[in-house]
């Protein structure tokens, strides 16, 4: 009975974790080109920029290339500044929580 327990609780983690790893569309990083736009610290287009919004995730890229305002605060809140606009968002998971400017 144990072993059959084990090997349950086995499957049950394995699928837990490879279905945590998926990327959902809002997770997805930016392409190459445009990850060497960022490095350089030129502005995303116009398309990308829109995805600048509450609730979207910011790409990590992006946010590696932003300026630090604030730093975490004791909610886990950070606020930087990327393409000309403030934005406060979640510093583990990058989740967009308002847009100052």
């Amino acid at each position: 009975m144990k072993k059959v327990m084990i090997s349950l609780l086995a499957v049950v983690l394995t699928f837990a974790f490879s279905s945590a790893e998926a990327k959902s569309d809002h997770e997805k990083s930016l392409p190459p080109g445009l990850q060497k736009k960022v490095a350089r610290g030129d502005s995303l287009p116009p398309g990308w920029q829109k995805k600048l919004a509450v609730g979207e995730k910011l790409d990590r890229q992006v946010y590696d290339s932003a300026d630090l305002v604030f730093p975490v605060d004791d909610q886990g809140i950070i606020t930087i500044k990327v393409e000309g606009k403030v934005l406060r968002l979640i510093k583990e998971s990058l989740d967009i929580v308002e847009i100052l400017q």
